[in-house]
């Protein structure tokens, strides 16, 4: 079972990569191969947790409009 705490973890570190203004998807945090390897429940899961973490405590990243697929899109903002 993946742990979902270290891949929230990660996936806000990995942020750190991005360029002010660039838009991104949760899994676009991580490798594809390693994307498609966490089940989906994980994967539900660390979303509900980074937009909560994004909400709550990071003022770098903001919760913008969902993709068709009803996904939640983000943006780097400092």
């Amino acid at each position: 079972m993946t742990d979902v705490n270290r891949l929230l973890d990660e996936a806000i570190e990995e942020t750190g990569n991005l360029n002010i203004g660039e838009v991104f998807l949760v899994k676009d945090l991580f490798k594809g191969y390693i994307w498609n390897r966490i089940q989906l429940r994980d994967r539900l899961l660390l979303g509900t947790l980074f937009l909560n973490r994004v909400n709550q405590t990071n003022h770098h990243l903001a919760a913008i409009e969902k993709t068709s697929s009803h996904q939640q899109k983000y943006i780097k903002i400092q």
